[in-house]
């Protein structure tokens, strides 16, 4: 596991540096209802790319966040969970969708959200409670 140098040892600097960046929240909100294969996330992400979610899943793996585990198939098959560490990121992706949510209706649109803004609330993990 890579050391973190957190330079003004502020503990939200370390957060950031851990699960920060445009990919890794998404990441980690998808797999909040459990496994999934690197397919599965890149489908339900849609505008990532193959290199892009490799390194992201890479460093969370490596920070201890998420599991990859590698079965003996042919074709080979590659699932990706949070660990106990992972999920206890739980309150804070639940958090940031709800402040999102609420910000992005107050700020960005008036009258039709835009199909992207439905992503997280419609997708697998909304039956995931707001507490």
């Amino acid at each position: 596991m890579k050391r973190l140098n957190s330079k003004s040892g502020c503990a939200v600097e370390v957060t950031l540096s851990v699960m920060g960046g445009t990919w890794k929240p998404i990441i980690l909100f998808h797999l909040l209802h459990g496994k999934k294969r690197f397919s599965e996330l890149s489908k339900s992400i849609g505008s990532i790319t193959q290199r892009m979610l490799t390194l992201q899943l890479r460093e969370l793996e490596d920070a201890g966040i998420v599991l990859r585990t590698v079965y003996a198939e042919v074709p080979p098959r590659v699932d990706y969970e949070l660990t106990a560490l992972g999920q206890s990121l739980k309150p804070v992706l639940i958090a940031m969708r709800t402040w999102g949510t609420a910000y992005a209706k107050d700020r960005l649109y008036d009258a039709q959200p835009p199909s992207w803004a439905q992503l997280c609330a419609s997708d697998t993990p909304h039956s995931i409670p707001l507490q």
